[in-house]
């Protein structure tokens, strides 16, 4: 099945993407990230992703950066706590950014690096994904990507390849709420 997989960043997509070229879904990456809240940092993620897809001669398509557009995403959800409301509609903005291109582009499955993360909700993922997919034609493949052996894999490769780990989502709410305690996105 064509799979378009949306990747927040380089370390909590390597060992998906990894697995899934090892498991016969050769995927396409889709970088969608207006949640980070300068185009500096938005663009030293993606160079660590390019960097690896390339290595492994997978595709990936830069979605626009928009971050006025994520900003009325979550307006009034400023002072939400991590894995709050704020992070629902984020996660809502970006993989409904995800599902269009899928739709629009003969994908038949999108999935996300999101639910790699021991940071975020995976919850809050499979809701978006699946409001994300409706009316779209595309399947929601609510994956938990920190199992079967991916977790310590990730780290591995973060490791291996001396990824660039930065340790917040990169939206500004959840910097200045963590104070950059929280891990990885």
């Amino acid at each position: 099945m064509k799979t378009l997989l949306h990747s927040c960043c380089a370390p909590c997509s390597g060992a998906i993407i990894e697995w899934m070229l090892n498991n016969g879904t050769g995927p396409v990456v889709f970088f969608s990230n207006s949640n980070i809240d300068t185009k500096e940092e938005f663009d030293k993620r993606l160079a660590e992703l390019r960097r690896y897809c390339d290595s492994l001669g997978v595709e990936l398509i830069v979605d626009g950066y928009d971050h006025e557009g994520w900003l009325s995403a979550v307006k009034g959800l400023e002072d939400a706590p991590e894995r709050g409301a704020r992070c629902l509609e984020c996660f809502k903005y970006r993989l409904r950014r995800a599902a269009r291109y899928a739709s629009e582009n003969g994908f038949e499955v999108l999935t996300t690096s999101l639910a790699s993360s021991r940071w975020k909700s995976l919850e809050q993922v499979d809701e978006a994904g699946t409001a994300a997919v409706t009316g779209t034609g595309v399947e929601w493949w609510p994956r938990n990507w920190r199992k079967g052996g991916l977790q310590p894999r990730r780290d591995e490769i973060i490791k291996e390849q001396g990824f660039y780990n930065q340790n917040w989502c990169g939206c500004e709410f959840s910097h200045r709420n963590t104070k950059g305690e929280q891990g990885n996105e």
